[in-house]
């Protein structure tokens, strides 16, 4: 539920804004989340030429977990046994999550790869349905009918190189295990009374030693070695510090100061910026088709993502009255 700003006092008036008080617009700050997430995407696909998925991953949740580590302090409060449970089981589902789409991104376009991923706001509702029995709203079978139709135009392409379809699957299976993270973290949220970022801290350790593991095995590429190229090491450090810390940061402090449809329509820009910024950074081309099926996908996961009109409550009936009518406060 959005908890309202806490008005400041001590906050100057509407005549003394100072010049950099834009920042502070949730609004701007969703939409550089958007694009930064957006960005994630044309920052990892090259990295992972230096370095095999596993390892990669091992290596990127690491340094996110050393950074959130003074945010693991509420574990040792009361309560903090059940959050470590929680973050324990979602971190296992995160690190599903990111094998899928890292995978999935190693054998498909940066761009392609956004839009897909964004059909996890269209997958959502359907996996609500199955975990609590609630029907989603009518709209989103038109919504999911839309999908499917984009999907198919984007990933269906017959001069697709060989892996891609592999690729595209791969990647709507990160989707729905998003849509699925997103349903198990809202139902499972009253188990515990961690702060978020003290869950996203266990959730990102899961991972790092999950990946490691992976890494380990027989033919993960667990001993690569480290990469020395600078543009590596900047990549990573943007996903570490832009893609989690920062983006994690202004997305909590964003949607509480604002209303949660229009949350939903700006965050619902990220794929589009997925897209234009692996054109313009790694040179891909889409077909138009690939690009009305992006659209089509980026705004049905807008549609469904919006939330449900409320009917306006009738004011209740007073009974009669003998003798006068006393006036409402």
């Amino acid at each position: 539920m959005p908890i309202a700003p806490h008005s400041n006092p001590s906050a100057p008036s509407a005549g003394s804004v100072p010049r950099l008080a834009w920042l502070a617009s949730p609004e701007l700050l969703l939409l550089a989340v958007a694009a930064i997430w957006g960005a994630s995407y044309a920052a990892a696909k090259p990295a992972l030429a230096h370095m095999p998925v596993a390892a990669f991953l091992a290596l990127r949740f690491a340094l996110t977990f050393l950074v959130l580590l003074p945010a693991l302090r509420p574990l040792w409060r009361p309560g903090g046994a059940a959050g470590l449970a929680v973050g324990l089981v979602l971190g296992l589902n995160l690190l599903a999550i990111f094998v899928c789409e890292t995978e999935g991104l190693l054998r498909t376009p940066a761009g392609q790869a956004a839009f897909l991923i964004s059909l996890c706001v269209a997958f959502t509702p359907w996996v609500e349905w199955a975990l609590s029995g609630r029907r989603p709203a009518l709209r989103l079978f038109g919504a999911t009918a839309v999908c499917v139709a984009g999907t198919a135009l984007l990933a269906l392409d017959p001069q697709a190189p060989a892996g891609q379809a592999t690729g595209a699957a791969l990647l709507l299976a990160a989707a729905l295990l998003r849509a699925l993270m997103v349903c198990l973290t809202r139902r499972w949220s009253v188990r515990h009374t961690l702060p978020s970022l003290t869950l996203t801290a266990v959730q990102c350790g899961v991972v790092a030693v999950g990946a490691a593991l992976l890494a380990l095995r027989p033919g993960g590429g667990g001993g690569s070695g480290l990469p020395a190229s600078p543009a590596f090491w900047g990549a990573m450090a943007f996903l570490v510090l832009g893609c989690t810390v920062f983006a994690f940061f202004a997305q909590n402090h964003a949607v509480r100061r604002m209303p949660p449809s229009r949350a939903a329509l700006l965050m619902g820009s990220e794929p589009l910026f997925g897209a234009l910024i692996a054109v313009a950074l790694l040179g891909e081309r889409l077909t138009w088709t690939g690009w009305l099926g992006g659209l089509l996908i980026a705004g049905a996961a807008a549609w469904a993502g919006r939330p449900a009109r409320s009917a306006p409550q009738r004011p209740q009936a007073q009974p009669p009255s003998t003798t006068s009518v006393e006036p409402t406060t």
